[in-house]
């Protein structure tokens, strides 16, 4: 029986590379195989350059519009990040947020033309809006699972950790092993355990 939900808001941003758009299929792929609706859409930057990705997952029987609302998510995913700083007006007191603390340093950084805060500042700006905040070195976590690639599943699994998203870990699971090449399915499950577990949910 599918969980009642009138809205629940999922963004999920980073860069170029990461998986944004992967995670948020997967997502959206589980939900509509539970029942739930589901809205959603992917506003992509210069991708092949690190560009800055981002991904909405709409679900609920009251979601009509497939964009979040200024101050309406209810979890921000943040694979990068300086990308949820770029997402912050999305975020109200109760948002979840999960940040992966591994940077990628903007070309633009290294050219000297800006500036990339620290992870402190970031978390900092971040606590001002919602003290909800999950930070865990994600792409460590990859690496400890087999694949530095499953970066993306490491926070999908801290997604479904974190306890606000009603689609079960088995569909996720299921869909996680039909998206992924064959010979990476192991990599990527022991990859999105660990991201279930730095949330404290096994």
């Amino acid at each position: 029986m599918v969980t009642a939900v009138k809205e629940l808001n999922i963004i999920i941003a980073g860069v170029g590379g990461q998986g944004v758009v992967l995670m948020s299929e997967i997502l959206g792929n589980a939900a509509v195989r539970e029942g739930f609706r589901v809205r959603g859409s992917e506003v992509l930057g210069m991708a092949q350059r690190g560009g800055s990705v981002f991904s909405n997952i709409r679900l609920g029987d009251e979601v009509y519009a497939p964009l979040t609302t200024d101050g309406k998510c209810d979890v921000l995913v943040a694979v990068e990040p300086s990308e949820a700083l770029r997402n912050i007006q999305y975020l109200n007191k109760n948002t979840t947020v999960i940040l992966n603390t591994r940077k990628i340093i903007p070309a633009t950084v290294s050219m000297g033309k800006s500036t990339y805060p620290e992870i402190d500042q970031i978390i900092a700006r971040l606590k001002m809006v919602t003290p909800n905040i999950i930070t865990l070195d994600a792409t460590d976590l990859a690496e400890k699972a087999g694949s530095r690639q499953a970066t993306n599943v490491v926070m999908l699994g801290a997604a479904m950790g974190c306890g606000k998203i009603p689609i079960k870990v088995e569909t996720v699971k299921e869909v996680i092993k039909e998206r992924v090449p064959a010979k990476a399915v192991d990599a990527n499950m022991k990859a999105f355990d660990l991201g279930a577990q730095a949330c404290n949910i096994k």
